[in-house]
């Protein structure tokens, strides 16, 4: 850490996370001393020299991410393995902060990392071999489940969530409320819906890597400029009493959303929970099409297995790719050509690899 202050903070949040598991008899007290007893914290840089690897977790920020792999380049051993815990920024710049990119690969975990099984291993363009089956191997070790991905902007999950939240935001501006479109998701099996989701993870975080690509997102930027970052602060798209995350749905985030939609010129209107569906899930899906055409990803059932252990997607249902081939490719292409037609955006073009099997009545994975 940078601060002793910082340090101890986080330490502190480690023990409380034992300690929580310890009461519902996961662990017993003694397995949390054991386990606090491996870990040294510590806020000098030298303390990495002899590491095997060293896993980066600072803001999601290029600079500063480039001046803390250009410290490590310079401090760590020759055949360390250096890894960015980064969850959309360029894994190949990032390698170019040093001498050894070969050695650089993302692992990105999923919050919370503590519970999460999910572990994104992104290969960089120089990525060695050594690098990459060292990465997977350390996944499994620490009990994970990890998935080699390519590098672009979100790698897969958060490039096809990022899809998602484009609608829900369009939607929310629309006509839904953010409790509608949660519970469509929920009831569709997922553990929350987008907006809680956003709530949990604090919307800080979003709304710094929007202020990074110089993008903006009216509502949520609304929201964050009012200091509202979700449960840490005791309100977000939702808000919170004390001690409780159950989100309660919050007048002054309906009269934000009114508000951007009369400045938009944009009509409320009342939404159906099939087409909130629809315009959710379809999105996503059609860039698992693009994302697999690009070889980001191996095969359609890394994405289901993304899907699944990092965000929730309801196992029974499969994953996405797999849930699409179940409804029919064809039946799915066939709506989004629909949406383009009735809204005029180009959003909605099927991706190139979707429109070939939905031609040919084939599925993402065979068949």
């Amino acid at each position: 850490e940078v601060a002793p202050d910082a340090l101890d903070r986080g330490l502190g949040i480690v023990r409380r996370n034992y300690e929580a598991t310890a009461s519902r008899g996961r662990i017993t007290p003694a397995d949390v001393e054991k386990r606090m007893a491996l870990i040294q914290g510590t806020t000098d840089w030298t303390a990495i020299a002899d590491a095997d690897i060293v896993i980066e977790a600072v803001f999601e920020e290029m600079p500063i991410k480039k001046e803390v792999f250009a410290k490590l380049d310079a401090i760590a051993k020759p055949d360390a393995v250096l890894a960015t815990n980064t969850s959309t920024l360029d894994v190949n710049e990032i390698a170019s902060a040093t001498r050894r990119p070969e050695s650089v690969i993302g692992t990105h975990f999923f919050s919370p990392a503590n519970v999460m099984r999910l572990l994104e291993n992104v290969r960089g363009a120089r990525s060695s071999k050594t690098t990459v089956a060292t990465a997977m191997a350390v996944g499994r070790r620490i009990g994970k489940v990890p998935v080699l991905v390519g590098v672009c902007y979100g790698f897969v999950g958060n490039r096809m969530l990022h899809q998602r939240g484009l609608q829900a935001e369009k939607l929310i501006l629309e006509g839904a409320l953010p409790h509608q479109v949660d519970k469509v998701l929920t009831d569709f099996g997922f553990p929350m819906g987008p907006f809680a989701m956003g709530d949990l993870a604090g919307l800080d975080v979003g709304w710094r890597i929007r202020k990074g690509r110089g993008v903006k997102s009216p509502v949520a930027d609304r929201i964050c400029e009012l200091g509202r970052f979700g449960q840490k602060t005791g309100a977000g798209y939702f808000r919170y009493d004390k001690g409780d995350r159950t989100p309660i749905p919050d007048p002054d985030v309906e009269k934000i959303i009114t508000e951007v939609a009369a400045e938009q010129s944009i009509v409320r209107r009342h939404i159906g929970d099939e087409e909130i569906r629809e315009r959710l899930l379809y999105p996503m899906v059609n860039e698992g099409a693009k994302i697999l055409e690009e070889k980001i990803a191996i095969r359609a059932s890394d994405i289901d297995v993304i899907w699944v252990y990092g965000y929730g997607w309801p196992v029974y249902r499969g994953g996405p790719m797999f849930w699409a081939d179940a409804i029919g490719l064809r039946a799915l292409r066939d709506r989004m050509l629909a949406l383009k037609k009735q809204t005029g955006d180009a959003f909605w073009t099927p991706a190139p690899l979707l429109d070939r099997l939905a031609d040919a009545g084939k599925g993402f994975l065979g068949g």
